[in-house]
This record gives C-alpha cells, sequence and structure tokens, in this order.
C-alpha cells in the first residue's frame, strides 16, 4: 500500500526496451529514449540494424481510456488506401496495441515506424497547402471506414460542454465575471453551431493543427498522433487548423488561407462546414482549456493558470468574426 497515489507514472527507459522487446520483432539490441511527456509519453525506439520507431504510451485522461482499437483500426484503413500516415506496426502476434501495468492502472501502448523527412515550418505556405492535402485525401478515405465500437465523438458534448464543466471545476479561473463570461460564449457558440442543418460528419484526425506532420521528399505531409481522432464534425477538423494560426497572438491567418487552398484541390468544402469551422475555433480553444484544467492536479494551477485569461481572446474572435466577417 502507497502513503501517495499516483496519478501519473514515469516509466524507465529500461523497462519500455524490455516492453517493446518482448512484444516486437525489432532486430535487437533496441536503444530507447524519450521524446515527449505531455498528453502522452512518446519515445524514439532505434533497432541495431538502424530503423527507427516511435513507441507511444498512452496517458491517463479526463475523457477516458485511450482508443487504441478504432484509432488503429483507421490508421491501418487509411495506409491501405494510399493515404499518408505512421501506420502502426503489429506485435509479433499480430495485434495493433498493447495494454501494460503502470502504478496508475493498465496503459495502452503502440508501436509506428518512424517518419522520414522534414519537420513542419509554420510560415510554409506550402507545408500548410500539404497539410490541407493530406486531410482532404483522409476524409475521402474515411467514407468507406466503419468506426465500429468508437469510444468518442467528436460532438459539443465531448469538446465543448464537458471542457467546460472541466475548467469550472477545477477552480482555475477564480474571477465569477470570467466563469460567465466562459459560459455565455460556450452558450452561443453551441447554439449557432446546432443552428447549422446540413453540416458534414465524418471520422476525423481531431488534431490537426500542423505540426502533428512531417513533409517527406515527395512534399507530402505525412500524418500522425491521431489519439484525439473520432467521429465527429467535419468543420472542427478544418478548424483546428485554423485555430493554431489565430489562437495565443498568432496572425497567419495566410496558412489557412494556403491550408484550405490545399484541402480544395483535392476534395470540396460545403459553404456550411467552412462557415461553421469558424465558428469551431472557439470550440477548440475550449477543449484545450478543458484537456489543461483536468490535470492541474498533475502539473499544478500555475501551469495551467493562463486559462483564466483566454476569454478576451474568444470574446475578440467572437466579434471580429461574427459581427463582421473578416475571412
Amino acid at each position: 500500500m502507497l502513503d501517495f497515489n499516483p496519478l501519473y507514472s514515469t516509466a524507465q527507459i529500461g523497462a519500455i526496451g524490455q516492453f517493446i522487446d518482448k512484444h516486437y520483432a525489432l532486430a535487437g539490441p533496441i536503444h530507447c529514449r524519450m521524446l515527449h511527456r505531455g498528453l502522452n509519453d512518446v519515445y524514439l525506439v532505434v533497432g541495431s540494424d538502424g530503423e527507427r520507431y516511435v513507441f507511444r504510451l498512452s496517458h491517463h485522461r479526463a475523457r477516458g481510456r485511450a482508443d487504441v482499437k478504432t484509432e488503429t483500426a483507421f490508421l491501418t484503413h487509411l495506409s491501405q488506401a494510399g493515404v499518408p500516415v505512421a501506420a502502426p506496426i503489429p506485435t509479433r502476434n499480430g495485434a495493433l496495441f498493447l495494454q501494460g501495468h503502470a502504478p496508475e492502472g493498465l496503459r495502452e501502448g503502440v508501436l509506428f515506424r518512424a517518419i522520414d523527412g522534414r519537420g513542419i515550418n509554420a510560415t510554409d505556405a506550402g507545408d500548410a497547402s500539404a497539410n490541407g492535402r493530406t486531410l482532404a485525401l483522409m476524409h475521402n478515405a474515411a467514407q468507406t471506414f466503419s468506426p465500429d465500437g468508437a469510444l468518442y465523438r467528436l460532438d459539443l458534448e465531448h469538446l465543448l460542454h464537458r471542457p467546460l464543466t472541466r475548467i469550472c471545476d477545477s477552480g482555475i479561473v477564480e474571477d465569477a465575471d470570467v466563469l460567465r463570461d466562459l459560459a455565455d460564449i460556450a452558450t452561443r457558440t453551441g447554439k449557432a453551431i446546432e443552428a447549422f442543418d446540413t453540416l458534414t460528419w465524418t471520422y476525423c484526425h481531431g488534431d490537426c493543427h500542423g505540426f502533428n506532420a512531417r513533409i517527406n521528399d515527395a512534399g507530402e505531409a505525412v500524418f500522425f498522433d491521431f489519439d484525439d481522432s473520432g467521429p465527429g464534425y467535419l468543420a472542427y477538423d478544418l478548424s483546428v487548423f485554423l485555430w493554431a494560426k489565430v489562437s495565443f497572438g498568432r496572425k497567419l491567418t495566410g496558412m489557412w488561407e494556403a491550408f484550405i487552398d490545399g484541402y480544395r484541390a483535392v476534395r470540396p468544402i460545403t459553404p456550411q462546414d467552412f462557415e461553421a469551422a469558424h465558428r469551431f475555433v472557439i470550440v477548440r480553444h475550449f477543449w484545450l482549456m478543458g484537456e489543461y484544467a483536468s490535470r492541474a492536479q498533475e502539473w499544478g494551477s500555475e501551469a495551467v493558470g493562463w486559462i483564466a485569461r483566454e476569454a478576451n481572446f474568444l470574446k475578440t474572435w467572437e466579434t471580429d468574426q461574427f459581427v463582421d466577417r473578416l475571412f
């Protein structure tokens, strides 16, 4: 019995290596190092033959357990359809994901082959366009994918209403006026989106902000990080890229235009989906704030205190976009 039960544990590198060596047929001995600790833990794995892989160990999150079954099935479907993505590598037994025991409970692990190519340049219109093209290819391929038993729907309850509750329950926002502003903005945004009667529903990447990709030698954006994927609004999937170009003081709307041009070169966008994408920028920001608010006990209130200052961005975006449209 522990005196201090963990919310989150960091696995020893040696334990990660042993887990991979036990379950995957990689050329050994393998070398591992942690790349990133955040919403998940990500490790670089290099075999003795020089082949490079990425191992992702899922975190326990407020939404519930990781939906790796549907995620890996979707990635396999996309890869077979010729969409440039980092597909999962099967275990020795043919499984696309595994579960392992950690002090806080079971955690899911997936191994991917590392993507060749370069990182994304946030101010390169060509990179933005490449992201748009791959997202369009993904949405085309999603038309023949059946997300059997998907755990999460990227609807307003998942993306907006529950995140607002997490923000309120976290205690991070102490100003009653700010909490009231956030609640009012969420209510108005939800009603505006529900007023659209023909929004497209598809299987979404869920986190296509521009950096969950690498550019390969053919100039394609190869997508990874489908941890937040699921059936949902196509307009939301588009909006994540726009949100990444206008949130936190950024003014990169030219990249949004390039992204949309790239998308439309492959697949049309309905006027309602395009219009709704601007509304979903607010939804995306609430989703992110809710994710951070739910980690306050792990990361500390100071690390997530920025949430209390975000009502101004949301109010400004709402006023600028839906009183006098800029785009």
